[in-house]
């Protein structure tokens, strides 16, 4: 599968731990990505500066649902029951 154009849900509802050129501290849930472009694409895609985690999470229908706004609520769920578990 690959990713809906303008989606980058996943660039915005999970928070990220790790590092990211522009955001040291990784990146919280619900925030928008630095490193998206004004299209909502990845400029670090293909970098090794990028995520490892962003690389490990391939889109799936279940996760992107039928539009952004179901990826959004889809991924903003499993973030609050990953963090949930991790308190």
């Amino acid at each position: 599968m690959d990713c809906r154009p303008g989606c980058a849900a996943c660039c915005i509802a999970p928070s990220i731990s790790s590092p990211i050129p522009g955001m040291p501290q990784g990146k919280p849930a619900g925030v928008r990505c630095i490193q998206l472009d004004a299209a909502d694409r990845c400029k670090l895609f293909g970098s090794p500066d990028r995520p490892r985690v962003c690389g490990s999470l391939p889109p799936e229908p279940e996760m992107c649902g039928a539009n952004r706004d179901g990826a959004i609520r889809w991924l903003t769920e499993l973030e609050r029951q990953t963090s949930a578990t991790a308190r």
